[in-house]
């Protein structure tokens, strides 16, 4: 089947909201399950873990994401949202499911562990009782889709009419309620007139808004995602990669970047180069990629990503040597201030982070490491308890002899340097971001020390 967009003048046919089910309520799940009963809906979240669903009963969201406590708040007020662990129950009552369960990188290749999604499908084929779709959301290998039919077609009761069908998410962590309200495309994989239908009035409120439906067959639809990811990882492993020969060549790769964006073919956006990008999706995503290409023969596509993945893992490394350099050759026994440990600003996401990767590897140096973020300073704790935790920049920086700035939070850029310079004991500061007003801090006092930079 060939794709197709539609334009937003494409009205969404008419009638009463369907009923959602959401299994999963961990990051994707919580929040589509929130956005869906904001758009109108009523919805019913579902997860094995009971301490989850009491919390997001009692509106309490257990993980960081700007606007979605609020937003939880207000849904539940309305009586359109609910939690269970009771997936019988919610099944029969739903006309719609959405599989919103993680897919992490199995422990013994780079492949995806995709028990979660092939228990989450089961569990909806064995109670059905009326006639449903089934929504993937979760982010899969292609060919996914394919064999879940098969399993639904054994599991489901004789009868009950069904379609899957694929709708990939592409949230943005710090950015997920926007996202999910305010799409700026909607994939619908493997859907008949009648499955399209059902979906334009789930989607009605955004569609009409503009947002562009894009409909396509299930392995199309189960690639975008990944797709995107790979392009995202591959454009920042890039100007990491150009990095390296700016400081070889005395250049500023921060203006090589802004230079480079003014081109309305490669724009400005993940141009920043830095310590790389990390989190529960990227590295994961394009590892799964990378696996499921060698499994089809695309052997170009897993070189590729290979690459990607390399230049990515080699920005921690450099990171690790410029704060062993800034300490004379040993980091044995110095105090190292840590600015971050979330992947990435307005989150507590520590999957995979290079922040906690880099404060971790100089630990294992011999270095008295004080770690602080903002936000993601529990989450850090429970993966990395041997490092040190402070609860203030100006904690994490005191008596140091170097600090690392490895997550770009509005607190640190925004930071006074010459009131910081006087807490530490040699004022020497690596900018793993390059978001630092280098001018300032140098006249702060200051020895800077940027990636993409000449010293």
């Amino acid at each position: 089947m060939d794709a197709r967009e539609t334009t937003p003048d494409a009205a969404a046919p008419q009638g009463a909201p369907p009923r959602i089910a959401v299994l999963g309520t961990g990051y994707l799940g919580a929040t589509h399950a929130v956005a869906m009963a904001q758009l109108g809906m009523e919805v019913v979240g579902v997860d094995t873990d009971q301490g989850k669903v009491d919390a997001l009963a009692a509106g309490k969201v257990p993980f960081f994401e700007p606007g979605l406590p609020e937003l939880l708040e207000q849904t539940l007020a309305t009586g359109r949202l609910r939690f269970t662990t009771d997936v019988a129950e919610a099944v029969a009552w739903a006309d719609v499911h959405f599989v919103c369960v993680g897919t992490p990188q199995t422990k013994t290749s780079h492949a995806a562990d995709l028990r979660f999604v092939e228990a989450a499908t089961t569990a909806i084929a064995r109670h059905l009782t009326h006639d449903a779709v089934i929504v993937g959301k979760s982010t899969v290998p292609v060919g996914t889709g394919a064999r879940l039919r098969e399993l639904v077609a054994r599991e489901a009761p004789a009868g009950v009419a069904w379609e899957l069908v694929w709708n990939p998410e592409f949230l943005r962590e710090g950015k997920a309620v926007d996202d999910t309200l305010h799409p700026d495309r909607i994939v619908l994989g493997g859907t008949t007139p009648a499955s399209e239908a059902l979906l334009r009035r789930v989607y009605a409120t955004p569609i009409a808004e503009g947002s562009p439906v894009v409909v396509t067959d299930l392995p199309t639809a189960e690639l975008v995602k990944v797709s995107a990811n790979a392009f995202l990882a591959t454009k920042i492993s890039f100007i990491n990669a150009i990095a390296g020969v700016c400081e070889a060549a005395g250049a500023d790769v921060t203006v090589l970047a802004d230079a480079l964006g003014h081109d309305v073919r490669i724009g400005r956006q993940f141009l920043d180069a830095g310590l790389g990008f990390g989190g529960g999706c990227l590295p994961k995503d394009i590892r799964a990629l990378m696996h499921r290409a060698g499994e089809l023969g695309a052997h170009r596509a897993a070189g590729l990503l290979q690459q990607v993945d390399e230049i990515n893992m080699g920005q921690r490394e450099r990171v690790v040597d410029l704060a062993v350099e800034a300490c004379g050759g040993s980091v044995l026994n110095r105090r190292i201030g840590v600015l971050g440990a979330a992947f990435k600003p307005l989150t507590d996401d520590v999957r995979d982070s290079p922040a906690l990767n880099v404060a971790a590897a100089l630990h294992l140096r011999g270095a008295q490491v004080t770690v602080y973020d903002p936000e993601a300073g529990d989450t850090a704790r429970a993966t990395f308890p041997t490092l040190g935790y402070a609860t203030s920049t100006r904690e994490a920086v005191e008596g140091s002899d170097v600090v690392l700035v490895l997550t770009e939070w509005r607190e640190f850029v925004d930071a006074d340097p010459a009131a910081l310079a006087a807490l530490t004991a040699t004022p020497r500061v690596i900018d793993a971001r390059g978001r630092l007003d280098a001018p300032a801090w140098r006249e702060a006092g200051w020895a800077l020390r940027a990636l993409g930079r000449a010293a």
